[in-house]
């Protein structure tokens, strides 16, 4: 394997997607262990951004150079930042399935973690406080194993069909976790681009190519000045 690998992705395949199929009632299974195709890529230490979310980290319907992490390794590699980026984006997960497969994904160390998940728990109307919990554990056991590591959180919003009071709360519970964790906070990982029919796929749901390129932009929005402030750019 060479020494250093660019753009590594991880693509676990689900027999029923949450957000393509709308199962709002199937729970979480257990998520087997992983083949060595699906296992994370093995960079150097300290030099990899790790994109950790659902199926809009994982750019369901596209080719993975066209989703929004992709986006950002192209972006970083032009602005000669020597990470690489590594996708453990897997469609239908929710933040219970996510924190039973995070110690696997954090087999090597993130200089970021970017954590991408809770749609689906708010589209299966899952409890809030669960969500909420779930969230709280993934940050914690990623700070506890790597406590150099920056952990950025995408904040997400529901359609209004969810109920008001669900998707207030829903929303505030992002900004509320990167308050009390002191993590950098994506607004509205889809600002721009959800409930736009031209920027989104047949579903309504996943963005298109352009959709994921102004992904990428708000992730910038946050990720370029972390960037800034650390280790890892050439000069």
């Amino acid at each position: 394997m060479p020494e250093i690998l660019k753009f590594r992705y991880i693509f676990l395949c689900l027999t029923c997607l949450l957000l393509s199929c709308g199962d709002t009632d199937k729970k979480a299974t257990p998520q087997a262990d992983p083949t060595p195709e699906e296992k994370v890529a093995t960079s150097a230490s300290g030099q990899t951004i790790l994109f950790f979310g659902d199926s809009l980290t994982a750019g369901l319907g596209l080719d993975p150079n066209q989703a929004f992490p992709g986006v950002i390794q192209k972006r970083l590699d032009s602005l000669g930042y020597p990470f690489t980026v590594v996708n453990a984006g897997l469609s239908g997960e929710t933040t219970a399935s996510g924190k039973n497969r995070l110690d696997w994904v954090l087999r090597q160390e993130p200089a970021v973690f970017i954590l991408e998940l809770g749609a689906n728990d708010g589209l299966r109307g899952i409890p809030l406080s669960e969500t909420r919990a779930n969230l709280s554990e993934i940050i914690i056991r990623v700070g506890e194993k790597y406590p150099d590591a920056r952990i950025v959180l995408a904040g997400m919003q529901l359609p209004p069909n969810m109920g008001p009071e669900y998707t207030t709360e829903f929303r505030r519970i992002f900004p509320e976790l990167a308050e009390e964790y002191q993590l950098e906070l994506i607004p509205f990982l889809l600002q721009g681009v959800g409930g736009n029919p031209e920027l989104n796929q047949a579903d309504g749901i996943h963005p298109t190519e352009e959709g994921h390129r102004i992904l990428a932009d708000n992730v910038w929005e946050v990720l370029g000045p972390l960037l800034e402030t650390g280790p890892g750019k050439t000069s």
